[in-house]
């Protein structure tokens, strides 16, 4: 282990060494080795990056918005010039096959372009003659300094996609919590945005555990947090941080469900249920971990499924002929590994098994192949809650109304997907369906980025979407400036106006 490197955090536009003793291993699923240590900052660590994003906002901030974007359009070129290189980071980290991981890196181009338009996202509004006189303009101004806390699962979009771009073009400054699993790929990106311009202080990346990361919940000198995680903790640093006077967006767990109806188009349904529910191996929060199917065309849609699945070629991420990778650590292969055995134990039906998937020349990667439990009833908890793996669970209904009521019982609606030819259907889904983002005919319906991330129930925490307007708004308070000129005759009148905003009058 002493010949593995160690990795620094960056502050002020350079790598720290940390003063801890601990160090978290970070893999590479494919082969099961090590290949860097990740340090856990410690309290000091953490305090010393708020207070550089401290220092760097006031600079920052007055840079007028048209000069900040600047950076970011140099960013996005430099995410073009890298892409091969971040894409086999990510590979390599993570876990994901190319292609799946040269998309993670090619979000984060689309959340940079997305924010280069911050010009026309940062506009307020104006009113002449709110009152005879009086003028009124509301303004759009950044906060200050933001922390993000990011998942594993995506190293490079959401860290440096959906937390960093929007922050920075607004004009405040952020602390991010890289996953201490996958933390190489954020770590490479600050040192591009070093590049592209960005003045030191306003982008810092931390790893450290949920202890030290318990600071920015209460840190006076943070004006807000956006993570992306599992319920339990965003309950968590939903309550202390809005208990701390911080806005909160917390992006978390899901359990999305697809409705195939009996007129859905077979093949092309069954394929697109493949891709979205072993697509990056399930580690995915708008994966399809549950197909509801009409019972009518049921056995011939999972039959379908199970023939595609077995085709799937499983192995190390980084070689182009693999469709489906390993996921993320070993011990996260055991979690789902249980997950599967207690689907079993309720009384599922096994009808894939990838629990003994092994790669050759690879014995110790962190694989799992496709597994399917069919007959999953409404008590089966396999069936409600996240799982995060290459498993996929087959409920059956009789009818649309059974299935959607199947649907809406889940505590979870990050997305919703129906599967059909009825436009009736489609649009009484699309009105009725808990889910926040929906799919018609569309196996993961994540929007592009100037449409926000909208997650409901357990699946969000907070006011303010991630992404699109919802963004902008996160990033931002508004300021309303009410003015009042004279002209000569009432400059000498020392009689004064009696201004009553909400009668709208004098």
């Amino acid at each position: 282990m002493s010949e593995v490197k160690k990795l620094g955090f960056f502050v002020n536009g350079k790598f720290h060494k940390s003063k801890t003793d601990k160090y978290m291993n970070v893999f590479n699923p494919s082969t099961g080795e090590v290949l860097a240590q990740a340090p856990c900052c410690t309290e000091e660590d953490v305090n010393f990056a708020i207070k550089a994003a401290n220092d760097a906002f006031p600079s920052w901030s007055q840079q007028p918005v048209m000069k900040r974007v600047q950076v970011l359009y140099k960013f996005r070129e430099l995410i073009d010039e890298h892409a091969e290189e971040l894409t086999r980071m990510v590979a390599t980290e993570h876990g994901k096959v190319l292609e799946e991981s040269k998309g993670d890196i090619m979000k984060i181009k689309e959340c940079v372009e997305f924010a280069c338009g911050a010009p026309t996202l940062m506009m307020g509004e104006s009113l002449m003659d709110t009152s005879t006189g009086y003028d009124t303009v509301l303004y759009r101004e950044p906060l200050g300094v933001f922390a993000g806390i990011a998942p594993f699962n995506f190293p490079g979009m959401v860290p440096m996609g959906w937390m960093a771009p929007l922050c920075i073009a607004a004009g405040n400054t952020i602390v991010i919590k890289a996953s201490s699993m996958t933390p190489m790929t954020a770590l490479r990106c600050a040192e591009l945005w070093k590049e592209a311009g960005l003045p030191d202080g306003v982008l810092n990346i931390v790893t450290c555990s949920r202890k030290e990361a318990e600071i920015f919940l209460k840190h006076p000198d943070i004006k807000g947090i956006t993570f992306v995680g599992s319920t339990s903790v965003g309950l968590h640093i939903y309550a202390t941080a809005a208990a701390n006077g911080k806005r909160v967006q917390a992006l978390c767990e899901a359990k999305n469900h697809g409705l195939v109806l009996e007129d859905a188009a077979l093949e092309r349904t069954a394929r697109g249920i493949i891709n979205s529910s072993f697509g990056c191996a399930g580690e995915r929060c708008m994966a399809l971990p549950v197909v509801v199917a009409h019972e009518s065309i049921a056995d011939k849609l999972v039959e379908l499924i199970v023939q595609y699945a077995k085709e799937l070629k499983v192995g190390p991420s980084y070689d182009e002929k693999s469709q489906l990778g390993p996921v993320v650590t070993e011990e996260h292969r055991n979690f789902v590994l249980k997950w599967i055995e207690k689907g079993l134990e309720q009384g599922a039906k096994l009808v894939l098994d990838g629990r003994n998937t092994t790669v050759e020349g690879y014995e110790k990667g962190f694989y799992l192949g496709p597994t399917i439990l069919d007959h999953v009833t409404p008590e089966m908890t396999v069936g409600d809650s996240e799982i995060f793996g290459p498993v996929l669970c087959i409920k059956r209904v009789k009818n649309f109304e059974e299935g959607l009521k199947v649907m809406n019982n889940n505590p979870f609606a990050n997305g919703s997907v129906v599967f059909t030819q009825s436009g009736y259907y489609s649009r009484e889904f699309a009105r009725r369906t808990h889910g926040g983002m929906v799919g018609i005919n569309v196996g993961i319906p994540v929007p592009v980025t100037m449409f926000p991330f909208t997650g409901h129930k357990n699946s969000f925490i907070g006011d303010l979407h991630c992404l699109g307007k919802d963004g902008i708004r996160f990033y931002t308070e508004t300021k309303a400036v009410t003015t009042r000129w004279f002209d000569e005759d009432e400059m000498k009148n020392t009689k004064v106006d009696s201004w009553d905003g909400s009668l709208g009058g004098k």
